[in-house]
């Protein structure tokens, strides 16, 4: 078993090894939390335990309800505990009007973001009830607020979210759990790259009128960082924020709708 940390408390992380879900693992680190993250990408998992030793981790893919088991089993090897869950992991889904969506891709969309995130929070549940109080935030999005042209299984997936997160904090509320969704804007790097690539192929303009089109959609007219959303993560998995449950907070310098135009 692992030392435990430096203020005795436990975050697991999926889809952690990489975008917003790496640099919240690093800034859990920075605090003296014990860090386990879980993540599908072997290589992705070894390169942030070479850069982050002091954590640990599970290759998983939590879709799959075996992998899942997985993570519980390291986890508890390692530590024993848990205090906070953060439901990071998840895909964008296709890019495709209705009647292009393809199912398989639709349905690959759904069982990560929505039923991944119920199988690894039923599991944690009595890790979290074992140690009497304790957080879990899902990360969703400002599609989960709004419709979303093209997006179809992201934003179903995403909304789904917020409903969890609302009837969670009913049940756990009264053995001193707490549960919150993080709203992200578009959050610049690699995957909202990809995003941006998809459409533009899909409507036949280029990358930058898409990129353009999303910067207009905030009234800040900007990308967040992964920073931003990180310092968010801490502030609900902190003490300060002991009161604060069944919320859906948005980091999106104010998302004014979500249109293609």
């Amino acid at each position: 078993m692992k030392t435990p940390a430096k203020n005795n408390r436990v975050v697991l992380i999926t889809g952690a090894a990489s975008g917003i879900g790496r640099r919240t693992a690093e800034r859990f680190l920075e605090i003296g939390m014990a860090v386990h993250i879980c993540d599908a990408s072997q290589e992705n998992v070894a390169e942030f335990i070479a850069a982050n030793p002091a954590a640990t981790a599970t290759v998983a893919d939590i879709s799959s309800r075996d992998d899942v088991e997985q993570i519980f089993s390291d986890l508890t090897n390692h530590y024993g505990r848990l205090d906070v869950l953060v439901n990071n992991a998840g895909v964008a889904g296709p890019s495709a009007a209705i009647q292009d969506c393809d199912e398989d891709e639709f349905d690959r969309c759904i069982q990560i973001n929505l039923s991944g995130t119920f199988y690894v929070t039923k599991r944690a549940v009595p890790l979290l009830r074992a140690a009497e109080k304790g957080s879990i935030i899902n990360i969703a999005s400002t599609a989960a607020l709004f419709g979303y042209p093209l997006r179809s299984p992201y934003v179903a997936s995403k909304w789904a979210q917020i409903g969890l997160t609302k009837t969670w904090a009913m049940e756990l509320g009264p053995e001193g759990i707490r549960v919150n969704a993080v709203c992200p804007t578009s959050v610049s790097g690699p995957r909202i790259d990809g995003v941006i690539e998809r459409e533009a192929e899909q409507r036949g303009i280029s990358a930058d009128e898409v990129r353009e089109i999303y910067q207009r959609q905030t009234s800040m007219r900007t990308f967040v960082s992964p920073d931003e959303v990180a310092d968010t993560i801490l502030f609900l998995a902190s003490d300060q924020a002991a009161k604060i449950s069944g919320q859906s907070l948005s980091v999106d310098g104010h998302t004014e709708g979500l249109s293609n135009t």
